[in-house]
């Protein structure tokens, strides 16, 4: 029989699924659900009833459940954090900040714990010796929210759907008559009830302010917070009156100002990233990288100009579109993830000598 594996089990299909393929690898699974501050919300990862499925899996498929609370951890690893970078006028992504602190973290101490040579989730990436690589389904490639891991475990890690589809992994399910089959996939914020604008409003205050054109600086339109707006928005900006799209270009929390302007005007032609993370040291990479600046962002060729302990600098040779600071600026080269930062700022952007510094 191979090793112990501890998983992480949530109650829906993905963790259900990575399960089952675990176990007829021949390995010992221990699910563990994590606990979360958000646990009883209606759309949240870890209430009451994706504990019970998650509790149905495991006593379907005859494995020992364990229940972990990582409340405290990360109300201030994520939900702190979350609420910091939007005072702050930033984008923040919570999933990037929850896995390594937060999930892994916790997964890693149960393995710990019970003498488990791995920590598995149903994540679609893959591992390959020590390195991180993409799912081989574009569609649900989950990588980008991975630069943060600690390298020094990726030998202990292990994602059983990397190689699958979305369909597919539904199929396994199905055939297992798993009842978390057709379970919905959760797409929001695990600990906003639906609705971000209203959680942050709550919690940190809005008030409305001006739209500002920054190609002429003429005030074109009224906002509700700058708090609720991102590089490269279009909706909501509450414009007076417009004869052509325009786009976040930046926010100033200091004078609660959105800077609007045209498509090509939320474009930059480098970035700046800070707190970065190295699953592949810096000295081992090509001089030529893509970067995903968003989940679903396409990757852009870039080459490396700093890459060290203080923070990553890249210059694209294409513009990309929407680099928006507190996102994730995740490093590839090819289907390898080399590691990533979180972005600091966009440089190289058509109008940035004509918003103020503070924006951003």
């Amino acid at each position: 029989m191979k090793p112990r594996v501890v998983l992480g089990l949530s109650g829906g299909v993905d963790s259900a699924v990575a399960a089952l393929l675990l176990l007829e690898e021949g390995y010992q699974v221990v699910g563990v659900m994590l606990r979360l501050e958000a646990g009883q919300a209606e759309n949240s990862c870890c209430n009451a009833a994706a504990q019970a499925r998650a509790a149905e899996v495991a006593r379907r498929l005859a494995i020992p459940f364990v229940v972990k609370g990582e409340e405290d951890r990360f109300r201030r690893a994520v939900v702190a954090a979350y609420l910091e970078a939007h005072r702050a006028g930033r984008t923040p992504n919570p999933c990037v900040r929850c896995n390594p602190f937060v999930k892994f973290a916790g997964l890693f101490e149960v393995a710990d714990r019970v003498g488990a040579a791995f920590v598995a989730t149903g994540h679609y990436a893959r591992r390959e010796g020590d390195r991180l690589l993409r799912g081989r389904d574009p569609a649900k490639d989950q990588s980008y929210f991975l630069w943060g891991l600690d390298p020094a475990r990726l030998g202990r890690l292990l994602f059983p759907l990397g190689g699958r589809t979305k369909p597919e992994v539904r199929a396994l399910a199905e055939d297992a008559g798993l009842a978390v089959a057709r379970a919905p996939e959760s797409q929001n914020l695990c600990f906003v009830e639906n609705d971000p604008k209203g959680f942050l409003k709550a919690r940190l205050g809005a008030r409305p302010g001006p739209v500002v054109d920054a190609t002429t600086g003429e005030v074109v339109g009224a906002h509700p917070g700058a708090i609720f707006f991102t590089v490269g928005q279009k909706r909501g900006l509450g414009l007076f009156k417009s004869h052509q799209p325009r786009y976040v270009v930046a926010t100033d929390p200091a004078t609660n100002t959105v800077y609007v302007g045209p498509r090509e005007a939320a474009t930059a032609r480098g970035l700046a990233a800070e707190r970065p993370n190295y699953l592949v040291p810096p000295e081992d990479w090509p001089e030529r990288v893509e970067v995903q600046v968003r989940h679903r962002a396409r990757p852009v060729p870039a080459r490396v100009r700093r890459a060290d302990r203080e923070g990553l600098v890249l210059d694209l040779e294409e513009p990309a579109f929407a680099v928006a600071p507190g996102q994730s600026a995740a490093v590839y080269a090819g289907e390898v993830l080399l590691g990533g930062g979180e972005i600091r700022a966009a440089m190289g952007t058509p109008l940035e000598s004509r918003v103020p510094a503070a924006a951003g």
